[in-house]
């Protein structure tokens, strides 16, 4: 019986590396929803992000630092310092979340200042026209 565990046991590690392998080779499907945009604040935005429909993170934040924009994961306190909930395992990974993240945001924030250029250009009548206020 115990040569039968050790063989087992060996198939289970065997088993254990492939998966391990197959999990860093699969590529990763980031959905990004950006909830608020706030440009002219340390924060610059808050998103959730869902990972290849299975795992969910919410209360992401997009923080402007002294090397420009970074990626601030869920987190607590403890003491003086902050300990992420839930975070990038692999150098890869966290690149793939953190472009993903950022990408989005820029994204979200072009689309912000295009609408209200527009919305700008709506309010603006040509010089000796009436603007049309209806629907404001």
């Amino acid at each position: 019986m115990a040569g039968k565990g050790t063989k087992n046991n060996q198939q289970n590690t065997q088993g254990d590396a492939q998966t391990e392998q197959a999990v860093q080779t699969k590529p990763l499907d980031f959905d990004v929803r950006i909830h608020s945009i706030k440009p002219n604040e340390s924060i610059k935005g808050t998103a959730s992000v869902n990972i290849n429909g299975a795992f969910a993170i919410r209360g992401v934040k997009i923080i402007e630092g002294s090397n420009g924009l970074f990626v601030s994961m869920p987190s607590y306190k403890v003491g003086n310092e902050y300990k992420d909930i839930c975070f990038p395992i692999t150098p890869e990974c966290r690149k793939q979340l953190n472009d993903a993240v950022l990408g989005a945001y820029e994204q979200a924030l072009t689309q912000s200042q295009n609408s209200m250029a527009k919305h700008h250009e709506m309010q603006q009548a040509p010089e000796g026209q009436a603007m049309d206020m209806t629907g404001m």
